[in-house]
């Protein structure tokens, strides 16, 4: 599910379930988490390019994954899958080096959620994100609802989350979700060239400006979504969000 490229001081990281559009399931969720760690030791590397395939970032969380059909799980083991998508975003988004997600196609949900870990999103032109989970009755978790306010606003992260409408990638431009709009097709070559950039700096300035401006700008993320995949767990089960589930499903 994992390919990665190195392309002298960048490294490209592809991940492509290969079915659902990219959807989010626990393997690949565990996979790209201990990437992540793995990197965070590499003295070599200084930029790092997240994407997926051509045709999607990721379509979001895979609603058949285990986390929603765990009937012999006991509390903790359900807790601990319910945790796995934060752990990732975690360390995605504390690693040393600049991390840019290339977006093509789609990034739905989760995907919009491990973008928002990341230090910058490039998005083809034909690429749309968007943020459905209140559509399924539960709330955006992963860590991501501050990432987000933090980059656009509480009103516009409202209206995101709460009107589920797709951001095309000029409106998120506008919004302060991307950093740049790439040809179709091109937001690995887009995000590519913004690594090379970072890699002409000194990698020890690069690594504690990125930690400072992380430590000030972040420094309330965690105490206001601790509990965000305990508040996902409850939610999912209400008899509303097992109903609009059905509905999206089928839809």
């Amino acid at each position: 599910m994992i390919r990665i490229e190195r392309r002298e001081r960048t490294a490209v990281v592809h991940f492509d379930r290969g079915e659902k559009l990219n959807a989010f399931n626990q393997p690949l969720i565990q996979r790209l988490t201990q990437v992540a760690r793995e990197f965070e030791v590499d003295h070599e590397i200084q930029s790092i390019v997240l994407t997926g395939t051509p045709r999607a970032f990721s379509s979001g969380m895979d609603l058949d994954d285990e986390m929603w059909h765990m009937p012999d799980a006991t509390d903790l083991e359900r807790r601990e899958t319910y945790y796995s998508g934060v752990r990732l975003c975690d360390a995605w988004e504390r690693l040393p080096q600049v991390t840019i997600a290339a977006i093509d196609g789609m990034a739905v949900g989760a995907g919009v959620a491990l973008a928002l870990a990341c230090d910058w999103r490039v998005a083809a032109q034909d690429a749309y994100l968007y943020v459905p989970e209140a559509l399924v009755g539960i709330n955006l978790q992963w860590g991501a609802l501050p990432r987000l306010i933090t980059l656009v606003g509480p009103a516009r992260a409202k209206r995101i989350c709460l009107l589920c409408e797709k951001l095309d990638a000029d409106q998120a431009m506008a919004w302060g979700l991307l950093e740049e709009v790439a040809p179709a097709g091109a937001a690995v070559e887009s995000a590519l060239e913004l690594a090379s950039a970072v890699n002409r700096q000194p990698d020890v300035a690069v690594r504690m400006i990125k930690e400072a401006i992380n430590a000030t700008s972040h420094a309330l993320h965690r105490a206001t979504s601790f509990a965000d995949a305990d508040q996902s767990q409850l939610s999912g089960g209400f008899a509303a969000a097992r109903a609009a589930r059905d509905v999206f499903l089928n839809r």
